[in-house]
């Protein structure tokens, strides 16, 4: 095998598009704090550590959570590729990998950032490696429900890499992404819910069926489309363009998850998972850019 095709191998297991992500609201987190607290600067040094750490903390977790998960992997259609059971990239090869970024990811912000901030980091993958994928995910449909905390836990890490302590707006911004993701897994786990049964994982619609996961999609949609818009009780910051952006998008979810429990229909289970990605994307952008213009 060539360097680059390892190399490629290696930077897949890591899973880009879900740390870019979230990298991406822990970055915005920063700026947030950086206009929202007063006194606090944020250097360029600053603001490289902590996009590092986040990083590595990320990828480290998908790549262990990899780790676990490589015998279902095996399993399902959507996961059989992948580096690890396919024996692209050899299980000891993937675990040493995780664990040294995971330290880094933990020692980085402790030594050069603060405690609160590698504390956090620790939080993420704990929940994450330990509560979602070893003792929930092939055990309870809860899985998301508890294991979903370490999805916001990036925020607060960069959050307070730059403020130095805990906020209400850092809270909201954490839990918006928390109440998201179960939007975003559920509707993916109804379009693969034969590989999670081939592979014996109590997903949502698998324990439940798919007219119960669906409205549970629904609700969860409705949740996040009112939470994304309350966030003006915690920043008067907040301008009338992110409220709208916020309803537009809001609406497009909804009307989509509305579609989802009416129909219980596989593409719209699809477009639904697709559509959620983006729709974090633009509502964290535009937020770091109204409070950064405020």
């Amino acid at each position: 095998m060539s360097l680059k095709a390892r190399f490629e191998d290696y930077w897949r297991l890591t899973k880009p598009r879900i740390w870019g992500l979230l990298v991406f609201t822990g970055a915005i987190a920063m700026i947030v704090a950086f206009k929202d607290t007063p006194g606090v600067s944020l250097s360029p040094g600053l603001f490289a550590t902590g996009v590092l750490s986040l990083v590595l903390g990320s990828a480290s977790a998908e790549v262990l959570t990899n780790y676990h998960d490589r015998d279902i992997d095996g399993m399902m259609k959507r996961t059989m590729k992948r580096a690890i059971p396919s024996g692209r990239i050899k299980p000891r090869s993937a675990l040493v990998f995780g664990l040294v970024m995971a330290v880094a990811s933990v020692l980085i912000p402790l030594l050069l950032i603060n405690a609160i901030s590698a504390g956090f980091m620790l939080v993420g993958l704990v929940d994450n490696i330990v509560v979602y994928s070893l003792l929930l995910k092939r055990k309870s449909w809860l899985n998301i429900i508890l294991g979903g905390v370490s999805g916001g836990m990036p925020v607060l890490v960069g959050y307070t890499a730059v403020a130095g302590t805990v906020t209400p707006i850092a809270l909201y911004m954490s839990a918006l992404v928390i109440v998201w993701i179960p939007t975003h897994i559920w509707s993916l786990a109804i379009f693969n819910r034969k590989d999670y049964e081939a592979a014996k994982v109590p997903m949502l619609p698998i324990v439940f069926g798919d007219r119960v996961a669906s409205i549970c999609v629904a609700g969860t949609s409705a949740l996040l489309t009112v939470f994304s818009v309350a966030i003006f009780l915690f920043t008067p910051a907040v301008s009338i363009f992110y409220t709208l952006t916020a309803l537009v998008l809001g609406g497009v979810v909804l009307l989509y998850s509305a579609k989802l429990a009416l129909t219980q229909s596989d593409k719209t289970a699809w477009t639904l998972f697709k559509l959620t990605s983006p729709y974090l994307t633009i509502i964290f952008l535009v937020l770091g850019l109204t409070v950064w213009a405020g």
